[in-house]
């Protein structure tokens, strides 16, 4: 709340840091070899990238004598060329650690060995959409459009974006640990929402904004499966999943809204911010980014539509346990509730929240301030 609420890089940076020393345990729960060391890796990794942050926060300050956040920017005219890029090579390799951006992500695979709970904080919730949503300020409410578009740097961060995506789903495929695998879609999917932003046009920011929220709701029904399937049958890896959604119908079908919203299927959440982003492209005349989207959509069929299929339509490689059934009522009423908010944001964006709206109107903002 502190992240999201935070007027000005130093407040922001304050609860971001916050976070990062309070997840550390979770990560670390198990106090297994592997889980001690995924903590330090997590910590090695955002720690590091705390310190440049911090260092280009100063620098900001010394340069122009404040932090807060306006819509359109507050860096533009207030320093030469090659410091302003420095800075945001500086305070995107900082917050991009937590939004996963290859070559920053390894220490997100490495603390999938965390509870199936702290993998869905940290892919849904709290910790990636911390970084996904810092690099936002700073493309948004620091640099602005106006800037990023003298200086030539939205065209760069969006092919670095770009390759994340491609490279991250690559991975995606090649997993058979189902935390793995939900693990590299989650950085293809931070990756989208960057790119997206760096686009710099209505639709794609509106897109991108949005897509931070259906995201959420839909990933963390995911974690939710995989965490319900091992409570239940010990079984973590796509390979062993053959027929379990004849076993919990519930469960696997909640996986499906998801995995399919984050493919943009519609009537699901995912696919309206995923067609605004692809406007976006196209408003921006970048026909490549949209040529990404459609690929990385096509990707993310490819490793998730299997999953559905073999556990609903495969006969298990083991028979079936008839007195095997769903998970606790505990866990399979959070993931069913999830699964059909993600379905209600897809039909009606502004249910509950309004989060369309939000993110339109901070599009219109952010654009008017240029």
């Amino acid at each position: 709340m502190g992240i999201a609420f935070a007027g000005n890089l130093l407040t922001l940076f304050i609860f971001y840091e916050i976070l990062t020393v309070s997840t550390y345990p979770l990560v670390a729960h198990k106090e297994t070899e592997d889980a001690i060391m995924g903590g330090r890796k997590y910590l090695a990794y955002t720690l590091i990238a705390g310190v440049v942050i911090l260092f280009a926060i100063i620098f900001i300050y010394t340069l122009t004598g404040t932090l807060d956040f306006k819509p359109g920017g507050f860096l533009l005219g207030r320093g030469q060329s090659a410091t302003l890029i420095f800075l945001f090579v500086l305070l995107i390799l900082g917050f991009g650690v937590k939004a996963a951006l290859m070559p920053m992500h390894e220490w997100l695979p490495t603390a999938m060995v965390a509870p199936t709970p702290v993998s869905a904080l940290l892919h849904a919730v709290a910790v990636v959409k911390a970084g996904v949503f810092g690099c936002l300020r700073i493309i948004l409410y620091v640099f602005g459009p106006g800037l990023l578009h003298e200086l030539n740097l939205w065209h760069i961060l969006a092919y670095f974006a770009a390759f994340t995506v491609i490279v991250s789903g690559m991975y995606a495929l090649a997993q058979d640990n189902l935390k793995k695998r939900l693990a590299f879609s989650t950085i293809n999917n931070l990756a989208i929402i960057v790119m997206g932003a760096a686009l710099l046009t209505p639709s794609a920011i509106t897109g991108s904004i949005f897509h931070m929220g259906s995201h959420g709701f839909m990933k963390i029904t995911l974690f939710f499966v995989a965490g319900a399937i091992y409570v239940k049958t010990h079984k973590e890896n796509v390979s062993e999943l053959d027929g379990i959604g004849r076993q919990m119908p519930l469960t696997m079908g909640a996986f499906a809204i998801g995995a399919m919203g984050v493919a943009g299927t519609p009537p699901i959440c995912g696919f309206i911010s995923k067609w605004y982003l692809a406007m976006g492209s196209l408003e921006a005349k970048q026909v490549i980014f949209l040529l990404v989207l459609l690929i990385s959509a096509l990707m993310d069929v490819a490793y998730f539509f299997p999953i559905i299929y073999n556990s609903f339509f495969k006969t298990p490689k083991e028979a079936i346990n008839p007195h095997l059934d769903e998970a606790p009522a505990m866990m399979v009423v959070p993931l069913v509730t999830t699964a059909i908010i993600s379905l209600i944001l897809g039909i009606f964006p502004n249910a509950f929240f309004h989060f369309f709206n939000l993110a339109s109107m901070a599009a219109v903002k952010i654009l008017g301030g240029m």
